[in-house]
């Protein structure tokens, strides 16, 4: 089989090399081999990772965490649909990796959510494992360490739910609400001519006794 050669891809920390993986290229097309238009420049893509080797292996673990810094690009807040234009999907499948590069078409569905195609646009791998240079597992928490100065600031009695929701927590001391005064509130006045409730009751009981009395 003609190879074309191989890649390899690295990272550093504290001016050392972190961990290093060689591919070999067994597999290659180019982009202008695929006739069709491509996305603009700096679109921002889509990583889709297929196979149970970028879970379960260690060597396939610490190439997925490459590709991922190597791909994503600058962060950004929010992406926009339209511009949901690239799609890379990496597959590990009986000791192979296939790299393959789409274009996201949005067609129309009827409804408000559009159907998408994926058309093969370019450039395309086919890759094999090579030699690796992997970090100790405590060299890479260390580099996975942020600095206290980066960490958010934790406000106390603040939280925020799955889908950004903030909320907030009140303590306050413990009332008795049988001294709550209530007559002060607009909405509990009593209007002109209008009795509150029993009042009638204990006037008619008051006449009652007083002519009572009178008899006597």
């Amino acid at each position: 089989m003609h190879s074309y050669g191989g890649n390899v891809s690295g990272r550093m920390f504290d001016f050392h090399v972190l961990d290093m993986i060689e591919l070999g290229i067994e597999k290659f097309v180019s982009l202008k081999d695929f006739k069709n238009s491509k996305f603009p420049e700096g679109t921002k893509p889509l990583l889709i990772f297929a196979g149970d080797a970028f879970e379960t292996d260690n060597e396939h673990k610490k190439l997925k965490s490459l590709l991922i810094d190597f791909f994503r690009g600058p962060t950004v807040p929010c992406v926009r649909l339209a511009g949901l234009e690239h799609v890379l999907h990496i597959t590990a499948l009986e000791g192979k990796i296939y790299l393959r590069s789409y274009k996201a078409l949005l067609k129309k569905s009827g409804c408000r959510t559009p159907r998408i195609e994926l058309e093969d646009m370019g450039p395309s791998f086919d890759f094999t494992m090579r030699r690796t240079h992997l970090a100790s597992d405590d060299l890479y928490k260390t580099a996975h360490r942020q600095p206290k100065a980066l960490k958010p600031k934790k406000k106390k009695n603040v939280s925020h739910d799955v889908f950004g929701t903030k909320y907030g927590r009140l303590h306050m001391q413990k009332q008795d609400l049988a001294k709550l005064q209530t007559r002060k509130m607009k909405g509990l006045k009593k209007r002109k001519g209008e009795k509150a409730e029993g009042e009638g009751e204990e006037v008619e009981a008051e006449a009652t006794t007083a002519k009572k009395a009178k008899t006597q």
